[in-house]
């Protein structure tokens, strides 16, 4: 079996086993949360047979280990049951399938502007280090990092919505109406999230290029006398991509925490919103179900970025 399928293969049922183990964890955390499901949706003067009964529509009343079964058995068909509160009784897939495009424009948007912002100062420390614009980047960076991401986008919303009037202050305007009114009403909380991520990614990029820049093979390169174009593409930033690809993979996890906030801030009808709202109405099954779409998120991603790495540098699989 060549390397790189072996590898594919193993990240695969990593990915997997990932899945099914972070699933559970998450039905275990959600039935140890405070509160009761029954009262939540038939309120505290329930009677003891009203609540049996919901109970049994439910199967709140079979173990536990089958109560998880069945909910993982609905996963797989992207079956999340039905709210309880805050739509009730719609199914959960359909507030997914209209949130979850929201939450991945915004969350691949901020992606791009960070990787954007990132490339052009890192590359730009990396090319004039010690000097006026590796500093001014370097300080930016430590800035950007320190800066929480809700903090940040009140001041977006202050300076850029409300001061000049720019971009609209609240509201996203969804994919399937107008890609570019999404692209417009959607800058914002964009940019919120990717300045941190951006921080880090053009120190993380900085200091790769720096480091490569030293390397004996450029030294030889340049004896050569190849031009400064060529040796930085081929020798330098080729092998820098790698380990700034895999920043851009680990930190979706942060991004999709930014999300959560974000959202709520810039009103965003997506899944980090939706799971804020569903946990202050006690909608257990919501809850739930967007932390296993979280979960889902990030392996996917990260799974995509391991096969990029191996396909910029094949060493990784063996």
């Amino acid at each position: 079996m060549p390397a790189q399928l072996k590898y594919f293969l193993s990240r695969l049922l990593g990915a997997m086993a990932t899945i099914v183990i972070g699933s559970f964890l998450v039905f275990l955390v959600m039935k140890a949360a405070p509160g009761d499901p029954a009262l939540t949706v038939l309120g505290d003067f329930a009677t003891p047979e009203t609540i049996a009964e919901f109970y049994r529509e439910n199967g709140l009343d079979n173990p536990v280990i089958i109560q998880y079964l069945d909910w993982f058995n609905g996963i797989i068909r992207f079956d999340f049951g039905q709210s309880l509160t805050i739509s009730s009784g719609q199914d959960i897939s359909d507030l997914l399938a209209y949130r979850l495009p929201n939450t991945i424009t915004i969350g691949i948007y901020a992606i791009v502007i960070a990787t954007l912002i990132s490339l052009a100062l890192g590359t730009a420390a990396a090319l004039n280090r010690g000097k006026l614009t590796d500093t001014a980047t370097t300080s930016f960076a430590i800035l950007g990092v320190s800066m929480p991401d809700f903090w940040l986008g009140y001041m977006l919303i202050l300076g850029l919505s409300i001061h000049f009037g720019i971009f609209p202050a609240y509201g996203f305007i969804p994919p399937s109406e107008s890609i570019s009114g999404s692209l417009y009403s959607g800058f914002l909380p964009a940019l919120a999230i990717a300045a941190p991520m951006a921080a880090v990614f053009s120190r993380t990029l900085r200091a790769s290029l720096v480091e490569n820049l030293n390397r004996d093979h450029v030294t030889v390169a340049k004896s050569i006398g190849h031009s400064y174009k060529f040796i930085f593409l081929h020798h330098v930033f080729r092998n820098s991509v790698i380990p700034f690809v895999v920043v851009i993979g680990l930190q979706v996890r942060y991004l999709l925490g930014g999300v959560v906030i974000i959202e709520k801030i810039f009103g965003v009808d997506g899944v980090g919103s939706l799971m804020v709202e569903a946990a202050f109405a006690r909608d257990y099954f919501v809850v739930q179900a967007c932390a296993v779409v979280f979960l889902a998120t990030v392996l996917v991603i990260n799974f995509i970025v391991d096969m990029i790495c191996v396909l910029l540098d094949p060493r990784r699989a063996s």
